[in-house]
């Protein structure tokens, strides 16, 4: 148990850049891709600790250092020298919109990750106006995220649901918004446009596309090439048009000219009127009704694994916004939340204000039922080894620890507590029965109540369309570890005290 502890404790207090509680400087939480920084070597997860030489320590040293910026004019440009603890020094030009295109927060005290209802931000919970399929609910994400990307919203989570009746759904989070923004953006029928100057080519979904290619020698990555700061990796994908499509293609290519080995205009993608790509024209479609058309790209980063995983998730994006256009049927939006990071700090303090008093009044319940210091003791600090063994299981696994997970922790303690009871009374009757016998007895009431609570936790998995996952995961958690880890050692603790008397 002791081993568990302190593995814990590690996990819990040493990240990847050592010691967390001292730490400084601000943690990037996310930076928009298509951003200059981005394009210099920032990546999210690094530690800044100085811009243009001046130290940063807290957020409001990062706010003075950005304050600049804030007066740059249209089209103006200022160097920026940004310098990470990871040894990089990051050198860019960027504008006036450097502070909306990082996302920064300053480093947790432990590696453990709060979800959206401590930190703050919107939930919705998303269902279509028929009952979605599986594959229908991940095009639905699918495009939902393309889309909302495009509006360069920080800290955006899209994952799917379900609950017990069958019914599937999208449950969409964003940190730092308003309900009303996101309503607005989810309300949104949505359109991709495939563009040549102001004509448009084709539309997104099977009236102008007939077939995307995804696999095999319809989509694969070609090549991969060195450039400066890092590597660069090319796709290509094949989708084949409509003849009217195609008809159309031909129409407006053959007004281009011919420059080198493209055409005089590129091939420029829009979602709901947004520009987010281009691609360049091969010569030969000059004119040209081709129902198959070839889609290029690249992706790059700073090794080649990163270059290979940009480009394969660059030519993914692409494929989806061909493949399901504007959005294929009508969203209805089941439930939406607000929480302000104040509020849930608030109700952080609440709950653990709440786990503490409980705690106390649990440590006075068991002083006066056993009337013995060191039993008593025992009993709080396997206790308190069930606390800290949850809390490393969610930093080892980077879950998000919300306030249902915290109530599971409660629960999970509470169930703890009874169990040790359980084994301390009956190590302490039938005496003349021996202690191994007792203890054998004990652990069969623990272990049956254990496969009870377990049975019973499971639809919650589902139940209010899986919003009360952590507390039923936080809650089998803690009883599991308790059943195979601490409930073994109390026994002996237990028979040890036990027999003292």
């Amino acid at each position: 148990m002791f081993l568990f502890i302190l593995i814990s404790l590690i996990v819990i207090f040493v990240g990847p850049n050592g010691i967390t509680f001292f730490q400084k400087g601000l943690v990037i939480e996310d930076i928009r891709v298509n951003s200059s920084i981005y394009e210099a070597g920032l990546r999210g997860d690094m530690v800044i600790i100085s811009i243009n030489g001046n130290i940063i320590k807290n957020f409001s040293n990062y706010v003075d250092s950005l304050s600049s910026y804030s007066s740059l004019e249209d089209n103006e440009t200022k160097k920026i020298i940004i310098k990470t603890k990871e040894g990089n020094e990051i050198i860019a030009l960027v504008d006036n919109n450097i502070s909306d295109q990082i996302s920064v927060e300053e480093i947790s005290k432990t590696t453990i990750k709060t979800g959206m209802d401590i930190r703050g931000g919107v939930r919705a919970l998303v269902t279509a106006d028929h009952r979605l399929t599986e594959e229908e609910l991940d095009d639905l994400i699918a495009v939902s995220q393309e889309r909302l990307n495009v509006y360069g919203l920080s800290d955006l989570t899209i994952r799917k649901q379900s609950d017990l009746s069958g019914n599937r759904y999208m449950v969409v989070e964003i940190a730092g918004s308003s309900p009303e923004d996101l309503e607005n953006l989810l309300a949104q029928q949505g359109k991709f446009e495939a563009k040549i100057g102001n004509e448009t080519v084709f539309v997104g979904g099977n009236k102008d596309i007939t077939h995307v290619g995804r696999t095999g020698q319809d989509a694969l990555i070609t090549e991969c090439f060195q450039i400066e700061g890092g590597e660069a990796c090319n796709f290509i994908f094949n989708i084949f048009l409509s003849e009217e499509a195609a008809k159309r293609h031909a129409n407006i290519t053959d007004k281009l000219t011919i420059q080198g080995a493209y055409l005089s205009k590129q091939l420029d993608f829009y979602i709901d009127d947004k520009l987010t790509s281009s691609l360049n024209i091969g010569s030969s479609l000059k004119g040209n009704i081709a129902t198959q058309i070839q889609i290029s790209g690249s992706g790059s980063g700073t090794t080649r694994q990163e270059a290979i995983e940009n480009a394969q998730e660059e030519m993914k994006r692409l494929q989806t916004i061909l493949i399901t256009g504007s959005l294929p049927y009508k969203l209805e939006i089941v439930k939406i939340d607000k929480i302000s990071p104040f509020l849930g700090e608030q109700f952080s303090k609440t709950i653990f204000t709440a786990g503490a008093f409980a705690f106390a009044s649990v440590c006075l319940i068991i002083f006066i039922r056993y009337r013995k210091l060191k039993l008593s003791l025992a009993m709080l600090g396997v206790a308190l080894s069930e606390i800290i063994m949850i809390l490393g299981f969610y930093s080892l696994s980077k879950a998000n620890l919300d306030l249902a997970s915290i109530a599971g922790i409660i629960a999970a303690i509470g169930t703890g507590i009874n169990d040790q009871q359980v084994i301390v009374d009956e190590t302490r009757r039938k005496k003349q029965e021996p202690m191994k016998q007792r203890i054998k007895e004990a652990l069969f009431i623990v272990f049956t109540s254990f496969a009870t609570i377990v049975a019973s936790l499971f639809p919650l998995f589902y139940a209010g369309a899986g919003l009360l996952k952590g507390f039923a995961v936080t809650s089998i958690l803690g009883i599991t570890i308790g059943v195979l880890i601490t409930r073994p050692a109390f026994a002996d603790i237990a028979k040890q005290l036990v027999s003292e008397n």
